[in-house]
């Protein structure tokens, strides 16, 4: 498959691995509504953010949307769009590497983009997600009118690089019929069943390739033979025909002699409609509607916003109620406000000032009920809210030991992860954190067996052994135990089917 060389490739796909992992430190009176839903507003570099939400999160999203800088040589007030080719490649990398670890195994990755690098983003989305699992290529039309100042084109769209993080395992959703839909669907013969449409009952192979589609159907109401038009053949195959035949299918024309038969489609068996590939205003709004959704929260209107709808549109297609979206470009915060209106749990990440002055105020605006955008689509009547988080230390130091202010919870969390790669879902008050793959795991740090002795309880001893063992319940296991020490023979260890790991040495940062 090819790949793109730039001046610090090879550093740069690197990066991911060597971005420490940090702790997210809530800030409370930034916090609002209801904190114990699960939607997280993080102020802070989106790469490290990243890798701070990837122990607890990895393999957990169902969605990410996101709108990286576009590249365009302009300056937006809010952030620097002013770098160099290379330079944006070096920054998409490492982050979308590590946002394809937070997606889960049937979720699917939304990148919006122009054309100035959105050929050089598809194939780096080729090579981190594979280019097998390339969904769609979606041509949004974002603005209302043309650019008559623009020196050779209005550039009135935007794309959207659609990937699965497993095409095989994916899961999307058709959209909702709309009035639209179904203005094509009439009644003019008063069928009982209602409205319907048609399709011709003329297929399009040729009769001496596929001889069995080439046949005669009787019309009812002539009792006439009719045959396929010139060398055609029918769509469907002589038993289905007669079943149709049967079914009072077939329409023959006005007048009911017609030579080309068509066959009823009625609205109440019609499905939900498969997204197509264009986006126009009506469907995905346009970004003079965004930026009149964004006066309505007062303060200086942020530069790129996106419209709700647009949003909206795309959480419908992939996700459902409750499933987790991720935006680690927030920008205005559209994508958490939309999140939160369409009853999804959402994880924003904003690096500027404006995290706190444009994100945060919007999102309590949606927490309070607030009554724009998508709102009345959605009978939006508030609720939720959100937690605030600001990026804390590291949670190791640069040889990649623990740093001593370290809580256990945070440590029992950061080992789980690195033991087995999935998030870790307990409550870290016990120094047994279950098993993963038939091997059992715990950690000894920290006082957590309620020793207040210098080591705290934090050697493995028979006593400490025995407490973990209880702690595990039924799991009788081999076990991984990390500690301080161990005063147990390697015999000893042996036979209880025992792994001792030594903190700090043996706990590392890692992916």
């Amino acid at each position: 498959m090819p790949t793109l060389r730039w001046l610090t490739r090879d550093q740069d796909v690197q990066a991911a691995q060597k971005v420490p992992y940090k702790l997210l430190e809530e800030v409370p009176e930034l916090s609002y509504g209801d904190r114990t839903i699960g939607n997280m507003l993080i102020q802070g570099d989106n790469l490290e953010a990243l890798k701070a939400l990837l122990p607890y999160y990895a393999g957990q999203v169902k969605c990410i949307y996101i709108d990286p800088p576009y590249n365009t040589r302009s300056a937006f007030e809010h952030y620097d769009d002013n770098l160099e080719h290379s330079n944006w490649l070096a920054m998409m990398w490492p982050r979308l590497e590590l946002l394809r670890d937070l997606l889960s195994e049937d979720g699917s990755i939304w990148v919006n983009i122009e054309d100035r690098e959105g050929h050089y983003l598809k194939v780096l989305l080729d090579e981190i997600f594979g280019r097998r699992n390339f969904l769609q290529g979606i041509v949004w039309n974002r603005k209302a009118s043309p650019a008559n100042d623009a020196k050779y084109f209005s550039n009135d769209h935007d794309y959207i690089h659609v990937f699965a993080k497993n095409m095989d395992a994916v899961s999307l959703n058709k959209l909702e019929r709309e009035e639209r839909h179904n203005k094509h669907y009439t009644n003019p013969d008063n069928d009982s069943r209602g409205p319907w449409n048609s399709i011709t009952f003329t297929g399009n192979k040729n009769r001496k390739e596929r001889p069995n589609l080439y046949y005669s159907v009787t019309n009812p109401n002539t009792r006439e033979e009719i045959f396929p038009p010139e060398n055609l053949t029918w769509r469907y195959g002589k038993d289905k025909a007669q079943e149709l035949l049967r079914g009072g299918y077939f329409y023959w024309g006005k007048t009911g002699t017609s030579k080309s038969p068509r066959i009823k489609q009625f609205l109440k068996d019609a499905k939900p409609v498969i997204p197509r590939s264009v986006w126009g205003h009506d469907e995905a709004g346009h970004t003079q509607m965004a930026m009149l959704e964004q006066r309505a929260f007062g303060g200086q209107p942020f530069g790129t916003p996106k419209p709700e709808r647009l949003i909206e549109r795309i959480l419908h297609i992939a996700t459902k109620p409750g499933e987790l979206v991720l935006d680690s470009f927030l920008g205005s915060g559209t994508t958490a406000a939309v999140a939160l209106k369409m009853g999804r749990r959402c994880i924003g990440i904003e690096m500027g000032d404006h995290a706190v002055t444009h994100c945060a105020p919007r999102l309590q605006k949606v927490t309070d009920g607030e009554q724009g955008g998508i709102s009345k689509a959605q009978d939006w009547q508030g609720g939720a809210g959100f937690r605030f988080y600001r990026l804390g230390p590291n949670v190791f130091d640069e040889t990649g030991q623990i740093q001593p202010e370290i809580l256990f919870p945070t440590l029992a969390v950061h080992i789980w992860f690195s033991e087995t790669g999935v998030p870790f879902s307990g409550d870290g008050a016990s120094p047994y954190l279950g098993a993963h793959d038939g091997a059992g795991l715990a950690l000894l740090y920290n006082g957590i067996l309620g020793d207040k002795s210098v080591s705290g309880g934090n050697v493995l001893t028979r006593k400490s052994l025995r407490t973990v063992r209880e702690a595990a319940g039924s799991f009788d296991g081999p076990l991984t135990i990390y500690g301080e020490r161990t005063v147990l023979s390697e015999t000893s260890l042996s036979e209880e089917r025992v792994t001792f790991k030594q903190t700090p040495y043996d706990v590392r940062a890692r992916k």
